[in-house]
C-alpha cells in the first residue's frame, strides 16, 4: 500500500460540538459511481481539500490502485508545495492496493491510528468507475454515500431505469437496490442512517426539456430510495487544469488573478460541501 502523511491545515475551525467526538469512529464519505467520467475524484479532492480548510482532520483512501486519480492529485499537491515553499491544507493519503474487505478495514484501522488515534474526522474514500467489491463494501458502509452523475440518462441508468415514452421510472437499478437494502440493514443493526447524496454535476449544458424530466426522475426515485439530490460542479476547464499541481479551487493564494467563472466554480463548491449537512460543520456555504 502506498502511503503519503499530509497533515496541514489552516486552523481549528472545526466546532467545538465536532472534537467533542473524537472519540469516536471518523465520519466516512464514500464518493461512488460504477460508471466514470461523472467527476467523482474531482469532486472527492475538492471537498477532502474543503473540510481541511475548514480545520477538520481528513484522510483519503483511493480504491483504485490502476489509475489512483485521488492519490495522485494529492502526490502533485504535495510537490508543489515543496517546489514553492508553502505549506497548503491537505489530507492523510494512500492508495489501497487490493485485497479483502477485512484487508481493506485494517488499512483504514493504519491509517487512523498512530499519532492521528481519535483525532481523524473524516475518512474519504474514491472509488473505481467500475463494479469493484471493494467499492461495494465501501459504499455499504458509508455514512455519507456521495453519487456524482452528470444530467444525462445514461448516467441516471446506475440507478433506475425509466419508460422510453413516459421517462417514468420504471424500475431501480441492482446498484440502487444495493444501496437500499444497506441502508435499511445500518438502521436496524446500528440504529444509524447512511445519508445518501447524488450529485448532478455538469448541468448547465443540458437542454431544458430534458433537464426537467431528469429532474422529475430523480425527484420520483429519491421518494422511493430515501437519497436527497445536490448540485454539484459545473463542467469548467480550471478543475482539469488544476491536476497537475494539486491546487484546488479554494487554494487563493496560489491561483493568481481568478476570473469570474473560477469565483462562480468556487461558490458551487462551497454550497456543495454545505448540502452534505457533514457532522460539525454548519449548513451554511462555507467561507475559505
Amino acid at each position: 500500500m502506498d502511503k503519503a502523511t499530509r497533515g496541514g491545515t489552516s486552523g481549528p475551525v472545526v466546532s467545538e460540538k465536532a472534537r467533542s467526538h473524537v472519540s469516536k469512529p471518523p465520519h466516512r464519505i464514500v464518493f461512488a459511481n460504477e460508471k466514470g467520467g461523472t467527476g467523482k475524484s474531482t469532486t472527492a479532492v475538492h471537498v477532502a481539500v474543503a473540510l481541511a480548510y475548514r480545520g477538520a482532520r481528513v484522510a483519503a483512501i483511493d480504491l483504485d490502485p490502476r489509475q489512483r486519480t485521488l492519490y495522485r492529485y494529492f502526490e502533485n499537491r504535495a510537490e508543489t508545495e515543496q517546489r514553492r515553499g508553502v505549506t497548503l491544507p491537505g489530507v492523510e493519503f494512500e492508495v489501497f492496493e487490493g485485497g479483502s474487505a477485512e484487508q481493506l478495514e485494517a488499512a483504514i484501522d493504519r491509517l487512523t491510528a498512530g499519532d492521528l488515534a481519535g483525532m481523524v474526522d473524516f475518512v474519504i474514500f474514491d472509488t473505481p468507475g467500475r463494479d469493484d467489491p471493494l467499492a461495494r463494501h465501501a459504499a455499504t458502509r458509508a455514512d455519507t454515500l456521495v453519487t456524482p452523475m452528470n444530467d444525462s440518462f445514461v448516467d441516471f441508468d446506475l440507478i433506475g431505469q425509466v419508460d422510453a415514452e413516459t421517462f417514468k421510472v420504471r424500475r431501480l437499478s441492482f446498484y440502487a437496490e444495493l444501496i437500499f437494502e444497506a441502508r435499511k440493514a445500518r438502521a436496524i443493526k446500528e440504529r444509524r442512517e447512511m445519508d445518501w447524496v447524488v450529485v448532478r454535476n455538469r448541468v448547465h449544458h443540458v437542454d431544458a426539456r430534458n433537464q426537467r424530466r431528469i429532474d422529475d426522475a430523480l425527484t420520483e426515485l429519491s421518494k422511493r430510495v430515501g437519497f436527497r439530490v445536490a448540485q454539484g460542479l459545473s463542467e469548467r476547464v480550471i478543475y482539469r487544469e488544476l491536476f497537475p499541481s494539486g491546487l484546488t479551487l479554494l487554494d487563493k493564494g496560489q491561483l493568481g488573478e481568478l476570473g469570474t467563472s473560477h469565483l462562480v466554480a468556487r461558490q458551487e463548491l462551497r454550497e456543495l460541501v454545505a448540502k452534505l449537512h457533514l457532522p460539525g460543520f454548519s449548513t451554511r456555504a462555507e467561507a475559505a
